[in-house]
């Protein structure tokens, strides 16, 4: 493995995996942390964004759960 820097970016180099699954879900990781690090809101933005998703949701599927 070799992690060099160019400038603002990280670049990590392996060989081929055997679990390419695995590398999937270190990448999924590290696009997470990158995003997490961009985030310029409150936490009540935070909440408020969680609570129209959750009710948005709520309204699409409760059918599926009440009769």
């Amino acid at each position: 493995m070799i992690i060099e820097q160019q400038n603002q970016d990280l670049i990590i180099r392996v060989t081929a995996p055997a679990d390419i699954r695995a590398t999937q879900k270190v990448v999924d990781y590290l696009n997470l942390m990158e995003s997490i690090s961009k985030n310029q809101g409150t936490e009540e933005q935070a909440t408020e964004l969680a609570r129209d998703v959750h009710n948005e949701w709520w309204i699409k599927n409760r059918s599926l759960f009440i009769r």
